[in-house]
């Protein structure tokens, strides 16, 4: 008969986060204790397991083991379209195409749409609708990974469509509500004693918004001039203006409005309170449905926009240190962690218990094309060790900060570096693997060996899955063509090991589960070099 250990208050807390409800409080213990051995045995009956105790160090050698739960005809494909992707010409040519006036030829739309379905589709994206992504979700999660699912519509341009993404969310937060939660058995060995519980772990660890859909893109464009214009003139007077934390920064850009802007419209006010009313709702959606929600940075033209209707969420829903709402920071831009450090600190100070995604960026040739044609240099760090100095910069300060006191992290990275420091510090930090306050994710389709490599060191990953009808999820793969062309003209970890991994794995069984995952996006590429 098992003997119920008395179980350091450190590890109680790590386990409170995985087990507990995001939306319930918690408390804390001042009692202290050391253990001499722990060890952690996940078991399940159908579901993923997890045998071996996990260590900080990550392995992102063994293509043969970490790719060993995927069919090598799945793997054969996966390498084939990511070498294809490898070929700039290739790229460029599919980048032409996909943007060119024969899309609006009927005919030559279908074979184009049909052509991108089966290939480069397939590989980064989760399926057409809520039924597929759901079904997708479970593949993943049979590897022992869970999902961020978004559908990948991108932008808005009057009320009626952003109530039609609206419902598309919404759809969406009760589709991943509908899939069950796994059921987990943890065995503590500590001292010698043992303690069996069981715990429950959902597939989908993030349902992700892009407020440009949500919200007409011209007026986020309006009121992010309009707060622009506030930080240079604090006596400039916003009437609708809700509570929200620090946007800017003294380092923040603001060419983007060199003139005063005329205030907003009664009929633009009220759009504005249109789409905070959408967004509201799919707060409440997560919230009824205890997942969390994630919202997608953007463009630096509208992103002020997206801080103030995100934090101002934030501070209505974020209670008893479980974030129901995150924003996301791009550390590529030289004014993160300035904004990091204020905008944290404030939640502090409010009771906010605030949740961060860190990415490092996805729209560097954009941003470098609007500040040169004003005149003003870029907003992006000039080289790529600066970025990749801010982003682990970043994921410092913010680890530290869950370590002692509130908040939440999703580390989005397919920087091996980045991951290895990452993966190091949060071990140092006593900051518990099976955490609800620390995550990693990765792409879909992109990525795969850093994704398998924390999984098997004990950590919570999830893969971004966007999914919707091709031709709305276009401009998605377009940003994954143009962001990945640096990157994918060079060999990753990802191709080498696919590589070996189908030499020394010829016969890889097809019944252990998990579509291909597909290696991920380098986010940090953003057409830096590595």
């Amino acid at each position: 008969m098992a003997t119920r250990a008395i179980v350091p208050p450190k590890l109680l807390k790590t386990l409170r986060y995985f087990t507990r409800p995001i939306n319930s409080s918690s408390s804390s213990s001042s009692s202290s204790s050391s253990s001499s051995s722990i060890a952690f045995d996940f078991t399940e009956n159908k579901e993923p397991t997890l045998q071996k105790p996990p260590t900080s160090a990550l392995n992102l050698d063994d293509g043969e083991k970490l790719f060993s739960s995927v069919p090598t005809a799945r793997l054969l494909r996966a390498s084939a379209i990511l070498h294809a992707a490898a070929v700039e010409p290739m790229v460029d040519f599919g980048t032409w195409l996909m943007k060119s006036k024969l899309m609006d030829v009927g005919v030559l739309r279908g074979a184009i749409l049909g052509a991108i379905r089966h290939t480069f589709y397939e590989h980064f994206c989760a399926g057409e609708d809520t039924l597929a992504a759901g079904e997708t979700v479970r593949k993943l999660h049979r590897a022992a990974l869970r999902a961020m699912v978004v559908y990948a519509v991108e932008y808005a341009s009057d009320n009626e469509s952003c109530d039609r993404n609206l419902e598309a969310f919404l759809k969406t937060v009760e589709s991943a509500k509908s899939l069950p939660s796994s059921s987990f058995g943890l065995t503590l060995i500590i001292s010698g004693m043992i303690d069996y519980e069981i715990f429950s772990c959902p597939k989908v660890s993030f349902v992700v918004v892009k407020i440009t859909a949500i919200c007409p893109k011209k007026l986020l464009e309006r009121v992010s001039d309009l707060l622009r214009w506030q930080h240079k003139d604090p006596s400039f007077n916003l009437p609708w203006k809700m509570d929200t934390l620090p946007i800017f920064s003294d380092s923040s850009p603001t060419y983007h409005t060199l003139k005063k802007p005329e205030p907003l419209t009664p009929e633009e006010e009220h759009d504005l309170e249109l789409g905070h009313q959408r967004l509201l709702k799919i707060c409440q959606e997560c919230v009824d449905a205890n997942i969390p929600l994630m919202v997608d940075a953007e463009h630096t033209v509208v992103q002020p926009a997206i801080d103030y209707l995100t934090y101002s969420s934030a501070i209505l829903y974020n209670r008893d240190d479980n974030p129901i709402m995150f924003g996301t920071v791009q550390c590529y831009l030289k004014d993160a962690k300035e904004r990091l450090l204020l905008t944290s600190k404030a939640a502090d100070n409010l009771g906010v218990p605030m949740g961060f995604k860190l990415v490092r960026g996805a729209y560097m040739s954009s941003e470098g094309e609007l500040a040169s044609s004003l005149g003003f240099e870029s907003p992006i760090h000039n080289t790529i060790q600066e970025t990749h100095a801010c982003y682990n910069d970043c994921a410092s300060i913010m680890l530290d900060k869950i370590a002692n006191g509130p908040g939440a992290l999703v580390l989005a990275t397919h920087n091996v570096e980045s991951g290895r420091v990452a993966a190091a510090s949060a071990h140092d930090m006593g900051i518990g693997k099976v955490n609800q306050k620390l995550q990693f994710a990765q792409l879909y389709g992109m990525a795969d060996v850093l994704s398998f490599s924390l999984r098997n060191a004990g950590f919570q990953v999830s893969k971004y899955m966007p999914f919707g009808p091709v031709d709305i999820i276009i401009p998605y793969l377009l940003r994954r063509a143009e962001e990945n062309r640096g990157l994918l003209s060079a060999p990753t970890l990802d191709r080498q090991l696919m590589s070996r991994s189908q030499i020394a794995n010829p016969t890889a069984c097809c019944t252990k589960g998990l579509s291909f995952l597909s290696p991920l996006k380098q986010e940090e590429c953003h057409s830096h070099k590595e």
